[in-house]
């Protein structure tokens, strides 16, 4: 099992469900981003009183992570749906709250290693990027069809691409020659795009725009901006949300929906506070949590991480 394969900040998630667990006598936490079950796994074998119900949009993840899960029984349930369809996977169980929800964002290690779903950039594949291969828009159709204005925008909003403009137009002179299929001609053309210096620094140069690619395929930001707050609408009180995001934009929506949810409606001078106005939620970090050094050395994939964590405290 490489790197890619341990599930990142493991202990430290599942110990933030503790008094979750502590709380309920039958808890249900759902995992909103399955993958190959690693964090499922591990709650499910440290809590022999909890039932997790796992949703992923990735048919291959759900079949892969069914069958690590197989040993824990009816104690697991799978749900095919995005995450922000958490509400109808809840309502489906037959429940109206649950105690906790996790989202471990981004690609996961199963989709960077299978070539042919073409989100790793370090080797030629077929530019799909779909999460769900039922979708229909792939990374080439956004590459082939969008107009340079609309790419530029997404490589520099979701890629954070310094060149995003040149990219965005040798993108489109290209493809009127040759449309873009596999993986390996995109990187060709982003390393012609960027200056050798700013090649120097930062990994490799086509990292930010395969995830801008990926996040606009699978409208990743969009689906996230409506799952954290129906997270947080369906917990009990006690209930927890932990989030993993790895990268600025993921932990920017956190921030905002947790800073809104942990902060009172009442104007500050008001001398008595109606329990309207309370706050329904406190937050568990203290801004970000970061992964240790150890588990960076271990894990390489936990330096980007970023965890936030926030408990519901009233009905």
């Amino acid at each position: 099992m490489s790197a890619r394969h341990v599930p990142v900040m493991l202990d430290r998630v599942v110990s933030e469900f503790a008094p979750v667990v502590e709380r309920h006598e039958h808890p249900v936490i759902i995992d909103a981003t399955l993958g190959l079950g690693g964090h499922a796994e591990a709650m499910l074998t440290r809590y022999p009183s909890l039932h997790v119900i796992g949703v992923d949009r990735d048919p291959e993840a759900l079949r892969r992570a069914g069958e690590r899960l197989a040993p824990f029984g009816d104690r697991f349930e799978a749900a095919h749906a995005v995450y922000d369809e958490i509400p109808e996977v809840v309502a489906d169980s037959g429940r109206t709250t649950v105690d906790g929800v996790l989202f471990d964002l981004g690609v996961s290690s199963m989709q960077l290693d299978l070539a042919d779903r073409g989100f790793a950039y370090a080797q030629d594949a077929p530019l799909d990027m779909r999460m769900n291969s039922e979708d229909e828009l792939t990374a080439a159709g956004v590459l082939n069809t969008y107009d340079e204005k609309d790419l530029a925008r997404i490589l520099r909003e979701y890629g954070e691409e310094k060149f995003a403009r040149r990219i965005a137009r040798e993108i489109v002179t290209e493809r009127e020659t040759r449309p873009f299929d596999r993986s390996a001609q995109l990187v060709d053309l982003i390393r012609r795009c960027i200056p050798a210096p700013a090649r120097r620094t930062g990994g490799n140069p086509a990292k930010r725009t395969f995830q801008a690619l990926r996040i606009e395929v699978n409208d990743e930001l969009g689906v996230y901006r409506r799952a954290l707050p129906a997270a947080l609408d369906l917990l009990s009180v006690g209930g927890r949300v932990v989030v993993l995001s790895y990268h600025s934009l993921e932990d920017r929506i956190t921030k905002r929906v947790i800073t809104s949810a942990t902060t009172s409606t009442a104007p500050r001078d008001l001398p008595v506070v109606p329990e309207s106005m309370l706050a329904r939620f406190r937050s568990l970090t203290r801004g970000a949590e970061l992964a240790g050094e150890d588990e960076i050395a271990d894990n390489p994939r936990a330096r980007s991480v970023r965890m936030r964590a926030v408990e519901r405290i009233a009905p």
